[in-house]
């Protein structure tokens, strides 16, 4: 027995020595979901080898693993996770946690029916899928308390270990009568007494008041758009609760060098993530490119959405290896296109990217999707990718360290605003979405450079402020908005703004509501157009499609700076645009959906009269980011186009990737430079 406890001594001085008290941090974590419980500890090594080969140095692992952490109600194994992360670690490979709550096992479920999630159509889901639990279930936040406090317990203090991610894409609600008991609680918070959300929702058309709380129906559409707002703000407070429950019990254990976060979906928008985040270390998300063409501004407008929960760099925690397997025709990514994402994220603001996945399962619902590594454990040619790319983050790691992106123009996304539009687009076409990417893709041409901003996020440091489509404007924004106008600011309003308060009911004044006083101006009369109108203006004539406004000036100082041309007996020669000074600033409102070409001119405009100019003129398939440190500014040049590009520079800068001094920069179809320019002291 002495010679045993020698001999486990001697083992853990050993793994002291391997594992230093705190793991050094790389400038950028590059990185892979690995499953280590699918597969042999013995192919553990080779993977892990593998991945250092490709210079990663972080994966996300157990997310999924719970019926293999606690094969059976309270029986835990983490003997496979101890040696996972010691392995990973003799690989300098740190480690990201998931707690395992997305795939709940199936002795829980079996046992404890009541935790599954109920479909609005009434219809309970089972054991076999993902998310299948109910988001409000008190029963099921109780064993997800417990599972994350057990994990954080047992690795918060492990140097190894960097960071939890929270779930796995949290989306879908319930519609059981637990979380009904608690819709009604949270009408009966907000408003205190029936009358109040009586009168608030307008209850008296068609006959909907009610008499009491419990009477009010949970549905997420086909209602009353008070009532479809409110649910939408109530399910986002239910998953923000739902992840502070596992946040609470990590802290409680974890060191506070120890990340907290979750990935999320931008596209789904069925909760606030800006609300979400605010309980969250950093925000982080999952990038994909479902039919395989990447289309590079509408996937900066993603990212740049990401930075702005918290107006902070972030972390991409999936990103697509070649393809995927959920689209109607899961298209490979062009070579070389895994390296122009990877590196887009990096300039729009992210400080770490992650692979999904690995190694393809043999069997699963994703066993169809792109990784790494195949079945057999060789690598495919996406890791081949993933090694340059894994090798030029190594090489700029250094550069990048301590930047992030700054711009000084900010679009504003509402998602109650988004939420509202989208319950009543009024033209099938009008979708919300689509209307800040319109405003987005030139604005990020132009200027180089965009935060997408809540609505109450200070303003103070932008000189042009564009709101789309800020459809709900409750007082306390206008005067917000208003103020940031008084103050030198620039604010341009898209169509449909200043439509309604924050209770989803039309403001009595006429759009932009509160800010109509401010424009001087007012909206007349809203159509959904069919066909496109002409549009008159001194930037050159276009077309105006899927909406019309027709507005009228209130006030000498304001000025028309568009109209609509014949052919719309409605619109024709009604103006389009508006604007006019207020205080050291000015306010614009845009009452028509632009075509591509005049919505460019008008900003141009817009972004001239702010002040603001592009980093670096040159061609439009040419995406140009700016990354700013003390004393260093780092600009990442990517050609997303077929043809050779010739980019002149400001000034000297090092090339980073490929050595030496330079002033211009030659770019193959689909190539990337990183450049940076070094102050010997702060600006």
């Amino acid at each position: 027995m002495a010679f045993l406890r020698r001999l486990f001594w001697l083992g853990a001085i050993a793994v002291l020595c391997v594992c230093p008290a705190q793991a050094a941090q790389p400038p950028f974590h590059f990185g892979v979901a690995w499953y280590p419980e699918q597969w042999p500890q013995q192919r553990w090594p080779r993977d892990l080898e593998l991945m250092q080969r490709a210079r990663i140095n972080v994966v996300r692992i157990a997310e999924f693993s719970w019926s293999t952490l606690e094969p059976r109600e309270g029986q835990y194994d983490f003997a496979w996770l101890d040696k996972a992360i010691a392995m990973a670690a003799q690989h300098h490979i740190q480690v990201v946690i998931g707690t395992p709550t997305a795939a709940p096992p199936a002795w829980l479920t079996q046992k404890y029916p009541d935790v599954l999630r109920v479909n609005e159509n009434g219809s309970r889901e089972e054991h076999g899928n993902r998310l299948q639990y109910s988001f409000s279930n008190e029963r099921y936040r109780g064993f997800a308390r417990d599972i994350a406090g057990r994990l954080a317990e047992r690795y918060g203090h492990n140097p190894d270990v960097i960071g939890w991610q929270i779930d796995n894409e949290i989306s879908p609600p319930s519609f059981d009568d637990g979380t009904r008991a608690q819709w009604h609680d949270w009408l009966k918070r907000k408003y205190g007494d029936i009358a109040s959300l009586n009168a608030h929702w307008t209850t008296a058309y068609w006959s909907e008041t009610y008499n009491d709380f419990d009477q009010v129906p949970m549905r997420s559409e086909i209602e009353n758009p008070g009532l479809l707002l409110d649910f939408k703000r109530f399910v986002s407070d239910t998953w923000i609760s739902y992840v502070r429950n596992q946040a609470d019990a990590i802290r409680a254990h974890a060191d506070p060098r120890q990340f907290v976060t979750t990935n999320t979906m931008h596209w789904k928008a069925r909760f606030d993530d800006f609300a979400l985040h605010r309980i969250l270390d950093l925000a982080a998300w999952d990038n994909y490119v479902p039919d395989g063409h990447f289309i590079w501004a509408d996937n900066a407008l993603l990212h740049d959405a990401v930075r702005g929960y918290k107006q902070r760099n972030f972390w991409v925690m999936e990103t697509q290896a070649a393809f995927v397997n959920y689209g109607s025709v899961n298209r490979t990514l062009d070579p070389g296109r895994m390296r122009e994402m990877a590196w887009q994220a990096v300039g729009h603001g992210a400080d770490a990217l992650l692979y999904w996945q690995w190694r393809s399962a043999l069997n699963g619902q994703e066993q169809y999707y792109g990784a790494l590594v195949g079945p057999d454990g060789r690598p495919v040619p996406a890791y081949t990718e993933a090694a340059r790319i894994g090798a030029e983050f190594a090489k700029a790691g250094a550069a990048l360290a301590g930047t992030s992106p700054h711009a000084r123009i900010a679009v504003i996304q509402s998602y109650e605003s988004r939420w509202a539009i989208d319950f009543q687009r009024h033209n099938r076409d009008f979708d919300p979405d689509e209307e800040l990417a319109a405003f987005y893709r030139p604005l990020e041409h132009l200027a180089q450079s965009v935060d997408i901003v809540s609505p109450d996020a200070p303003l103070e440091r932008y000189s042009l402020v564009v709101a789309p489509d800020l459809n709900v404007l409750p007082k306390a924004t206008a005067e917000h908005l208003a103020d940031y106008v008084r103050r030198g600011g620039h604010l341009l309003l898209g169509p449909r703004s200043g439509m309604k308060d924050e209770y989803d009911t039309l403001w009595t004044m006429r759009q932009p509501g509160p800010l109509a006083d401010v424009l001087g101006g007012h909206v007349e009369q809203y159509y959904a157009l069919d066909v496109p109108v002409a549009i008159e203006s001194g930037l050159g004539n276009g077309q105006a499609s899927i909406w019309g406004e027709a507005l009228a000036s209130d006030d000498p100082q304001t000025t028309v700076t568009m109209r609509y041309g014949d052919g719309n007996t409605l619109l024709a020669g009604r103006p389009a645009g508006l604007t006019r000074t207020v205080g050291k600033g000015h306010i614009s409102y845009l009452g028509a959906w632009l075509d591509e070409a005049l919505m460019r001119r008008m900003l141009a405009v817009e972004l001239a009269g702010a002040g603001v100019k592009p980093l670096i003129a040159g061609p439009d398939d040419v995406e140009v980011c700016e990354r700013v440190g003390t004393r260093k500014q780092v600009l990442i040049l990517i050609n997303h186009g077929d043809e050779n590009r010739t980019v002149a520079l400001p000034r000297a800068m090092r090339n980073v990737l490929r050595r030496g001094s330079v002033r211009s920069v030659q770019l193959a179809p689909h190539d990337v430079a990183v450049l940076i320019h070094e102050r010997k002291s702060a600006p």
